[in-house]
């Protein structure tokens, strides 16, 4: 993305639903570059008053759960009602280009050739959470663009649910029955954040056994937590391929909504949220780019590399160069890494 940017045209094309504008406004707020970064805040900013409307649904799970699969199926249904449907499918990044490696609308080819939807991959940026930095940003755009719903499936890494829970109005987790460690993650804390479960692949000969682990998970979530209106996450079985279980599963997400509106604590606490992974993401953005610690940054990981340091006083070592070099601008001594701190393999002093 190169010239100058002009923010209130951005706006404008991306509030008339301007295809074009929308995937040139996403691309510059999932930008780092710093210039880049002041216009996208300007340009969220502007759209924010226009946002609010869309319904936000997170989906995930664990790897080969179908959850691509089933976004395909849920979307063209929902198109196919008359929705205007936006899926942000947030992919691992690669290690080499930063970019997206697995790219949905390779996997979602056929709700990506519809007119009323829209498919847009981000990379995760090798964020912990499995959740881009930039992605609610991007779901304000696509909020504002004039999407009914936005769905939004993460990398699937276990981290990934507190992260884009903060980010939708309902989170909906699938695993599969049969397979000890999938269920399991539907079982064990994941399941606090989630708001509807959903046991993929019901089809075939194992569709009976499916609907049968379905129906015994519900049974015994009954006896698990209770959200805002005593809201009891369902548990659905669904099969992507065969299309059943897709529109139980698209009443329950409503269901869910008018228990806890959109609006309400869910995004109070997600705008707060935000603030501080915003706050996260910029401080670790300057953090890596200034010079102080481009200085140490491979003598210091050198030394972790060889057990010499600790990452504990690493850590400090470079933070404290960092915040001295924002002080003063003062270029770091050469042998700051030197001295008693290097050889830090023991309780360390502050």
């Amino acid at each position: 993305m190169t010239g100058a940017i002009d923010v209130a045209a951005q706006a404008r094309g991306v509030r008339a639903g301007d295809r074009r504008c929308l995937a040139r406004a996403i691309t510059l707020v999932e930008s780092v570059h710093p210039e880049h970064r002041a216009a996208a805040h300007r340009l969220v900013a502007e759209l924010l008053p226009a946002a609010g409307r869309a319904r936000r649904v997170g989906v995930t799970g664990l790897p080969g759960a179908g959850k691509s699969t089933l976004l395909e199926a849920l979307g063209t249904a929902l198109v196919a009602a008359g929705q205007r449907v936006a899926v942000l499918a947030v992919d691992p990044s690669s290690g080499r280009t930063g970019g997206s490696i697995l790219g949905d609308r390779t996997r979602m080819p056929r709700l990506a050739a519809l007119p009323g939807a829209f498919v847009r991959p981000a990379p995760s940026g090798g964020t912990l959470g499995g959740v881009a930095a930039a992605t609610g940003d991007v779901l304000v755009l696509l909020d504002a663009a004039g999407f009914d719903v936005v769905l939004v499936e993460t990398v699937g890494t276990g981290q990934s649910e507190s992260a884009v829970r903060a980010l939708v109005d309902t989170l909906v987790l699938v695993g599969l029955a049969g397979t000890g460690d999938d269920l399991q993650h539907i079982k064990c804390g994941v399941a606090e954040l989630a708001d509807v479960f959903v046991l993929n692949k019901a089809d075939g000969p194992r569709a009976g056994e499916v609907r049968r682990a379905a129906a015994e998970l519900g049974r015994a979530r009954r006896t698990g937590r209770s959200g805002a209106a005593g809201w009891s996450p369902p548990v659905v079985a669904c099969s992507a391929l065969e299309n059943t279980g897709v529109d139980t599963l698209w009443e329950h997400v409503l269901r869910h909504q008018r228990a806890e509106p959109a609006g309400g604590e869910t995004r109070r606490r997600a705008a707060v949220d935000g603030l501080w992974s915003e706050v996260q993401a910029q401080s670790l953005r300057a953090l890596r780019t200034d010079p102080a610690v481009r200085v140490l940054r491979r003598q210091v990981e050198a030394q972790v590399a060889d057990g010499r340091m600790l990452p504990g006083p690493a850590a400090e070592l470079l933070l404290r160069a960092w915040r001295d070099h924002s002080r003063d601008d003062r270029p770091p001594a050469a042998d700051a890494v030197g001295g008693p701190v290097s050889g830090a393999g023991g309780p360390h002093r502050r």
